[in-house]
């Protein structure tokens, strides 16, 4: 029996994903010969922890496991995060990047800048300039294309302000990475 569609995994995964307090972002599925991936894609307002991803992961595959859609086809399931590389494209995304730098696109013309608050359908930029930092307002319903650019050193700080800081439970631009090895030891 062949592979459920993306749409129909969604469908079977969103409850369970939404009862855990977190956003389904996305269902991707490949497939190799006999061999397919089913990948979740989800994110929260505090962003997601290994221990929640391992939560959902078990979760979602006690939900396909009881449906006979997947029938004898193996597969392996991965639940992620979206990762940087995803566009901009609900309210709830530009809120989760607060802080960080981003690219954006639109009709006319294509910039960087570093997202500030949201407010009823706008979001506040911040650019560069000569004479400083200045916030550009610009309406979500304008922008064609927008993805958070990898940052590896901190922020100006006058920028960062000037967006109202970063989103709650994100990780500051340019941060040292998370050393998962030696996460919550004394070492």
């Amino acid at each position: 029996m062949p592979m459920p569609s993306e749409e129909k995994v969604s469908d079977l995964v969103a409850a369970v994903i939404e009862g855990l307090g977190f956003d389904l972002e996305g269902v991707q599925i490949s497939r190799a010969g006999r061999l397919s991936t089913v990948r979740i894609l989800v994110d929260g307002e505090a962003g997601v922890s290994l221990d929640e991803i391992a939560t959902l992961s078990n979760e979602v595959s006690a939900k396909l496991d009881t449906i006979d859609d997947f029938g004898a086809a193996p597969y392996t399931l991965e639940v992620t995060t979206p990762g940087t590389d995803r566009p901009l494209t609900l309210e709830r995304h530009w809120r989760r990047a607060r802080g960080r730098k981003v690219q954006v696109q639109t009709a006319t013309e294509t910039f960087e800048g570093r997202v500030g608050q949201l407010d009823d359908g706008s979001v506040d930029i911040v650019i560069r300039s000569k004479s400083g930092p200045t916030v550009r307002a610009l309406a979500l319903d304008e922008v064609e294309r927008a993805v958070v650019q990898v940052e590896f050193s901190p922020p100006n700080a006058r920028e960062l302000e000037l967006t109202g800081g970063v989103a709650e439970g994100r990780p500051a631009p340019g941060a040292a990475p998370v050393d998962l090895e030696h996460e919550g030891t004394d070492e």
